[in-house]
């Protein structure tokens, strides 16, 4: 045993395991105790008993299912150690890894985070059922991979074997995470010959999916034939609504719930305010009965998005008042509100309270702390957190980048992104539209050409903000007849479209072109504000 747990261990393994040994011969435990006593004790979640028992097995437990029922025991809990040391002992037993255990395997290092190993176990299944396939899709798509959700669910049907409504309801987000309409197309079309259509969960993540992917009319298409909406629909379509620009309809939907909850009114909170209707927003948060942290964090996130960062902050100082404990996403939103009113003082105060309660690190807050420090004009502080950082993911890049740029630190914003990519993170269309103003700043066209060339190989060039700032890039760099090419060419302007290009001619000396633009500008059922 001690050998076997050496080999497929570690010496802390070893030592937990032998201490357990120890502990089991001081309650004078004999080895004759049936194996259905491992079952029952897992099922009891008394789980360390039940690992004393499986400690004096010196031979692999005769039935999968002990080992599955001490594998689901460790699920329960998000026991990772404990579920470590029931690998280690299937693998030093030679116990065959087969499917039922493999998928508790899987499910186990998923559930606890560890998707390195629930991928190296998944591999070395000889054999894979659909449960198998679906805890990994649904683990990628959930953990920010879903290019590598969508691939594994194409292998999977390569093998023969058929998506369940549990599979479809889990690959269908990752299609809404990369925006591939075309692909979630692809995959309703096969939800349709399996029949799953109606079932709720699928029904659901094909609303999401459409309403993302920015085709809204599909959603509703989706959601009207759905027989009996449940709070998830109902939210899932009034968020899509707002995300979609379309308050009158999400206000529409929201008033038909028959029963609204803390969760509709979170999404209707966030249309609200996102859309300058703070008035409402306040209102509909004011007549809530109970509020818990997601709430909050809508509230909070409304008022920043949309301009007003000290109702933001008073929000946020009601809510620590109220006795509710901010999460991360709390902190990612209220320090954008910080930043937008150069409130220094209380951006750190905040950043004391991520620290005291061991925040700072998550990824998401690391980057708002970032934002807000360079917002507030602390541009060195705002570098040495991000050096700080363990982990970056392209906000984070994004961020420093533009804080970069909008400092009037051209070239620091350019080295930076070339760092980025000698990194292997690939910029996205925020972070092309926030490295282009350092090219327009610097009129540095070279760079801004191959940072085009970027952003066209990226599938981007047709992005509204991306657009904009091509445009104000090349205008600034005196290239007017291609800044004027790619406003010709834009579907949709607004206010900063057509100021781009009128500054274009007009810091070049063409007045009289800047001035007739101004007017069609004036007259043109095209622009947005």
């Amino acid at each position: 045993m001690v050998r076997s747990l050496t080999r497929n261990g570690t010496v802390k393994t070893m030592s937990k395991f032998a201490g357990l040994l120890i502990d089991f011969e001081r309650r004078n435990v004999t080895k004759n105790i049936s194996i259905s006593d491992v079952r029952r004790l897992s099922k009891e979640g008394r789980l360390q008993e039940a690992l004393q028992i499986l400690g004096i097995t010196e031979s692999s437990i005769d039935s999968s299912y002990a080992y599955v029922c001490l594998l689901q025991g460790c699920i329960k809990k998000k026991a990772l150690a404990e579920g470590r040391l029931i690998h280690g002992h299937i693998n030093g037993t030679g116990f065959m890894l087969d499917r039922l255990i493999g998928n508790a395997l899987i499910t186990l290092y998923v559930k606890c985070g560890n998707l390195v190993d629930a991928c190296r176990v998944f591999n070395q299944m000889s054999e894979r059922d659909v449960c198998s396939w679906t805890v990994m899709i649904s683990a990628y798509a959930k953990n920010g991979f879903p290019q590598e959700a969508l691939v594994l669910f194409h292998q999977m049907r390569r093998t023969g074997i058929e998506a369940n409504q549990f599979t479809f309801a889990s690959v269908l987000p990752a299609c809404a995470s990369l925006g591939s309409l075309e692909v979630g197309i692809e995959i309703h079309e096969a939800i349709r010959r399996s029949g799953f259509q109606s079932d709720g969960f699928v029904a659901n993540a094909l609303v999401d999916m459409y309403a993302k992917c920015g085709s809204i009319e599909n959603a509703r298409n989706v959601f009207d034939k759905i027989s009996e909406p449940d709070k998830v629909s109902w939210t899932t379509m009034v968020a899509g609504y707002v995300q979609a620009g379309k308050l009158h309809e999400a206000v529409e939907v929201f008033q038909q719930i028959p029963r609204k909850d803390v969760f509709s009114s979170t999404a209707m909170i966030s249309g609200y305010a996102q859309n300058g209707f703070v008035d409402e927003a306040l209102k509909l948060f004011e007549e809530m009965p109970q509020r818990d942290v997601a709430l909050w964090n809508a509230m909070i996130a409304g008022l920043a998005q949309s301009g007003h960062g000290e109702e933001a902050l008073r929000i946020f100082q009601e809510m620590q008042l109220a006795g509710v404990r901010p999460n991360s996403k709390t902190f990612a939103s209220v320090l954008p509100a910080c930043g937008n009113v150069a409130a220094l003082k209380q951006g750190m105060e905040i950043h004391g309270g991520l620290i005291r309660s061991g925040l700072e690190s998550a990824v998401i807050v690391a980057s708002a702390l970032v934002d807000m420090y360079a917002k507030c004009g602390d541009i060195d502080k705002a570098r040495e957190l991000f050096d700080r950082m363990g982990q970056r993911d392209i906000l984070s890049w994004t961020v420093m980048i533009a804080a970069y740029a909008q400092n009037g630190c051209g070239m620091h914003a350019l080295r930076l992104f070339q760092q980025m990519q000698l990194e292997g993170a690939k910029p996205d269309s925020k972070t092309f539209a926030s490295v282009l103003p350092a090219c327009a700043n610097l009129a540095a066209l070279e760079q801004g050409m191959e940072i085009h060339e970027k952003v066209i190989r990226s599938g981007v060039e047709s992005d509204f903000v991306v657009v904009n700032a091509l445009i104000d890039m090349y205008g600034k760099c005196g290239c007017i007849n291609k800044a004027r090419g790619l406003f010709d060419k834009m579907h949709q302007r607004d206010v900063v479209s057509w100021t781009a290009i009128i500054a274009s001619y007009a810091m070049h000396g063409y007045g009289d072109e800047a001035l007739t633009l101004f007017e069609e500008m004036k007259h043109s059922e095209y622009i947005t504000t």
